[in-house]
């Protein structure tokens, strides 16, 4: 009698991928996230702008409240720490003005700009330099003001 060799058969459950199929799907995966990666990190820059410019404007708020209850604006030298810490010559003070009891920093994690007065007229300027935390710039890293339209 002869033996026939033993062959195990697999199951489909045993089945495992060969190595040209798992490169075949990273190839792919790769070309995807090479389509879809830049589009997401524009829309996350937009975000992050989008972001501090309604921060600058809840700020420019709680610079008008302090206004009509101190009677001015905070100096350069108390700058935006006067919404939340009562300045030595600040009468009429009934803060905080800053629901969190702390002055926010912009989306790149960068202090905001302020000083008093302003350019231009404007009573005060209040800014973010962006995400390259520097004065000028393009994109990203380009100045966001309360008085730019």
């Amino acid at each position: 009698m002869q033996h026939k060799p033993y062959k195990r058969r697999l199951s489909n459950k045993q089945r495992g991928f060969t190595l040209i199929e798992l490169m075949i799907v990273l190839v792919i995966l790769g070309l995807i996230m090479g389509i879809v990666g830049p589009q997401a990190m524009k829309y996350l820059g937009k975000g992050k702008t989008q972001s501090t410019k309604v921060q600058i404007e809840n700020l420019s708020a709680a610079l008008d409240m302090y206004r009509l209850e101190v009677g001015n604006y905070p100096t350069s030298a108390d700058g935006l720490k006067a919404l939340v810490a009562a300045p030595s010559n600040a009468r009429g003070w009934n803060g905080p003005y800053l629901k969190k009891g702390e002055v926010p920093k912009d989306a790149w994690n960068n202090d905001y700009q302020y000083k008093r007065p302003g350019s231009n007229n404007h009573p005060y300027d209040l800014s973010s330099f962006g995400a390259d935390g520097a004065a000028g710039g393009e994109g990203e890293d380009a100045d966001l003001s309360l008085w730019q339209q």
